[in-house]
């Protein structure tokens, strides 16, 4: 057993795992701030009992999300050592930051929120929500920005075998930073619109259809549409920084070996490997990639072939996992799209089979999301640090295969029972329900 590979696997598994949750949290707290608002300005109860709901499936999300974040960071000192001290002097102040101006707010204020919120005044309660949001929005951010410093590093020198911080703006505003940061945070909205909307869509498939659902299912349902859209225009120019930064990963996503003016779009084919595309028919469409990398149907694009192989990251899992959740973006387009025709038409709350639908279609967001981290992973490889530090060179040497191997069997069961208990919590709250009667308690 290879312990780089061993420790590869590890970090892969406790941080998709984890990254179940940050997305749901993040895209739930702007969904719960628009019914906070609506909330306060028209002094409904049925926005408060509408939020209520979805913040106690915030909170099931956030705990969970929390407790597997902190196993996540551990890693950097146990399995990636030689890493952790290349980079300390970079990390220390997103991470900090994270911390101290993200983390506590959104704590903070969704403390306030869960147990003091029948307590305070409506404009406190509509402020806590909307600090929440701000909270989860920023730690988003500065994680981001470690992330995107991995993939374009800036603002640094390398001296006395470390990366040493010299230019904090340059670092957290690199290249990826908001193209990454704007990706992410709409795919965020995505998971929790549909989320919603599914959910909304189950009461009434249920015969549970009570006003609240109509309001999560509206809400749901327009958020789903709005936030693609953002996915599909974020995602183009994501792509577009990785042509121009990251060529050899831009390479590998498109299936492209040699370098050409005039590149094709491959909508489908086979898995490439390493030595090629299969010798099977291919479907693209000619000269596109060089338009929307380059906004020229002549650019020349680079391939594979411009890199040492040994610099080539792993081709099959980039080309699928970046062209899979492009089909996935295009499909919940479609379903969003089709729920916006079905609300204008005033068929939204009745269409049971769009409903069934969109209750099958929840986890659909969170595999694109899944697989979009894949690419942008699997794209770097072999770089921990692109074009500076490769993976090999990150890994703890005093953690052995063997040691690596047993925690990944206990972090799995771990995550096992905790992926359990998450279902069951979320499952329990769902079935449970908003409330139906009208209070003006907390209005």
């Amino acid at each position: 057993m290879d312990a780089t590979w061993l420790a590869r696997m590890q970090f892969a598994l406790t941080v998709m795992f984890h990254f179940l949750f940050p997305p749901i949290t993040m895209g739930l707290a702007l969904l719960i701030s628009i019914l906070e608002t609506k909330r306060w300005r028209t002094g409904s109860d049925v926005y408060r009992r509408a939020s209520d709901f979805w913040l106690k499936l915030f909170a099931v999300n956030f705990v969970v999300g929390v407790a597997t974040g902190i196993v996540m960071e551990f890693q950097f000192g146990t399995n990636w050592a030689g890493y952790s001290r290349f980079v300390g002097d970079i990390f220390g102040a997103p991470l900090a930051a994270e911390g101290v101006f993200a983390f506590f707010l959104e704590s903070g204020f969704l403390g306030l929120l869960l147990l003091g919120r029948h307590r305070i005044s409506s404009f406190v309660r509509w402020l806590a929500a909307v600090m929440v949001w701000l909270g989860s929005t920023l730690s988003g951010f500065w994680i981001l920005v470690a992330n995107s410093w991995m993939q374009t590093p800036a603002g640094y020198v390398l001296r006395n075998g470390r990366a040493e911080l010299v230019d904090f703006w340059a670092a957290v505003f690199n290249p990826s930073t908001l193209p990454r940061f704007a990706h992410t945070m709409a795919s965020a909205w995505v998971c929790a619109s549909f989320l919603m909307a599914g959910v909304a869509s189950w009461l009434f498939l249920k015969g549970r259809g009570s006003d609240v659902a109509r309001i999560s299912l509206r809400l749901g349902t327009v958020a789903a549409f709005v936030s693609t859209l953002l996915v599909l225009v974020t995602g183009d120019r994501h792509a577009r920084q990785v042509a121009h930064t990251q060529e050899a990963k831009f390479a590998a996503m498109e299936g492209l070996y040699s370098t050409e003016a005039g590149a094709p779009l491959i909508l489908f084919s086979l898995p490439p490997s390493q030595h090629g595309m299969p010798d099977a028919p291919t479907i693209a469409v000619t000269k596109l990639t060089s338009y929307l990398a380059f906004g020229n149907f002549q650019a020349p694009v680079s391939g594979l072939d411009r890199f040492p192989k040994e610099d080539w990251p792993p081709v099959a899992v980039t080309f699928l996992s970046f062209h899979n959740m492009v089909i996935l973006g295009n499909v919940m387009l479609l379903l969003s799209l089709l729920g916006v025709y079905l609300l204008a038409r005033g068929r939204l709350e009745t269409s049971r089979r769009w409903q069934t639908l969109m209750l099958w279609a929840i986890p659909l967001p969170t595999i694109a999301i899944q697989l979009g981290w894949m690419a942008a992973e699997a794209g770097r490889q072999p770089w921990i640090v692109y074009n500076v530090m490769r993976t090999a060179d990150g890994v703890s040497k005093a953690v052995k295969a063997p040691e690596i191997a047993f925690s990944i069997a206990l972090f799995s069961l771990i995550y096992l029972l905790l992926g359990s208990l998450w279902l069951y919590l979320l499952c329990r709250e769902i079935a449970h329900g908003p409330e139906t009667t009208t209070s003006t308690e907390g209005a």
